[in-house]
């Protein structure tokens, strides 16, 4: 029997940055650095660049970049494995991403999931661990990291490839685990695309399919022999003024036995939010956050629940998702929050022409072209 163990989204910013920076790893994993101790394979999501100079990139949203002596921590901890297929590893460009690539082997940690390349992103990574070969595959949704033939970043997720990799791979590993950057943020449910690409995977051979980005806790399911889970929470992530969920997660662990049957146990802890690090639960808040978290996973079995919720989160959100579509400036984002701007911007028939240009495949892959490759500069 062996057991890896699985974390979720690191960033080391905020009060976690000097003891990374100095190797702390008692003061980074307090009480659960002994879980990461006794396991046999142990990985994360390092959800940020390692650079020694910023050069920040043009994107939508948050730029992340850490120096590269946070390394320290991970190699202090005994991690095995940092997956880099996120929306955040080319924050810093191409040199943010090299420089990681390099300082982790360096500290000999192995990484998954970006390179160079595509072909370089795309690998598997193989571990043998005992008399069983452990394979981890690392993907993330399309945002501002993703790698192309001849550019580099994270490996897409892409359904085809998916397939077409584990096909080229199947010799070669026995156990495969996939970690998913994607979903909706702040979101603890899977959407209907998500749970199907989940459930895809499964029934091409993945054996564990670990989404995260969401930063909350999400919840579970077993699947055609295949642990699922949709969300795992922050591991160590110090970002002031959010609710209580971004500071919640819980640890996967996954004891595989020689004739490939596992099982899954879940370590419930908080992180960042009044002290350094994570802290495993106390056992009032433990026994009430594995209840949440069983109940959750209960519902998300249920077709129907997941398409009803998955409604009703788009309801709450439509009117911030058409401000983006539309480019609107701060001030009318604002004022359009509710819906109060509505009757001037959403008039039948352009509306009717941006649903197609999303939603036809044909439309999309130009629009993405159109955006990939630059052929219209914005000011």
């Amino acid at each position: 029997m062996i057991q890896v163990l699985i974390g979720g989204d690191v960033c080391p910013i905020g009060m976690n940055l000097p003891s990374f920076k100095r190797g702390d790893a008692k003061s980074i994993f307090n009480d659960l650095l002994i879980e990461f101790e006794r396991a046999d394979l142990t990985m994360i999501n390092l959800e940020c660049p390692l650079i020694d100079k910023p050069a920040p990139i043009v994107k939508n949203g948050p730029v992340l970049g850490v120096a590269s002596d946070c390394i320290n921590g991970l190699k202090q901890a005994g991690l095995d494995v940092l997956g880099l297929a996120n929306n955040h590893i080319m924050d810093h460009g191409p040199g943010g991403l090299e420089n990681t690539l390099r300082v982790c082997t360096e500290a000999g940690i192995a990484t998954v999931g970006a390179g160079k390349n595509l072909r370089e992103a795309r690998r598997m990574l193989i571990r043998k661990v005992g008399d069983i070969r452990i394979a981890i595959l690392a993907v993330a949704e399309h945002e501002f990291s993703i790698a192309t033939e001849n550019s580099w970043g994270a490996d897409p997720l892409d359904l085809i490839d998916f397939v077409r990799n584990i096909k080229e791979q199947k010799e070669n590993f026995d156990f495969l685990i996939v970690l998913l950057h994607g979903g909706n943020e702040h979101y603890p449910y899977p959407s209907p695309r998500i749970r199907d690409t989940c459930h895809f995977m499964a029934e091409m051979g993945a054996r564990a399919i670990i989404v995260q980005h969401t930063h909350c806790p999400g919840c579970y399911e077993e699947y055609k022999n295949a642990h699922i889970v949709y969300g795992q929470g922050n591991l160590i992530f110090d970002w002031p003024n959010h609710g209580k969920a971004f500071y919640e997660g819980f640890l996967v662990k996954l004891f595989i036995a020689g004739d490939l049957s596992s099982t899954m146990h879940i370590v419930p802890y908080r992180q960042s939010e009044t002290r350094v690090g994570i802290n495993i639960m106390e056992k009032e808040k433990e026994r009430t956050f594995r209840e949440a978290l069983e109940e959750r996973s209960c519902f998300v079995t249920n077709d129907d629940f997941v398409n009803a919720e998955w409604l009703r989160f788009c309801e709450i959100r439509k009117h911030d998702y058409f401000n983006k579509a539309l480019g609107l400036s701060r001030l009318f984002r604002k004022l359009n929050s509710r819906g109060l701007l509505s009757p001037y911007f959403y008039k039948t028939r352009p509306m009717a022409g941006l649903q197609n240009l999303i939603s036809c495949e044909a439309h999309r892959e130009v629009l993405e072209t159109i955006f990939n490759h630059r052929l219209i500069q914005a000011r």
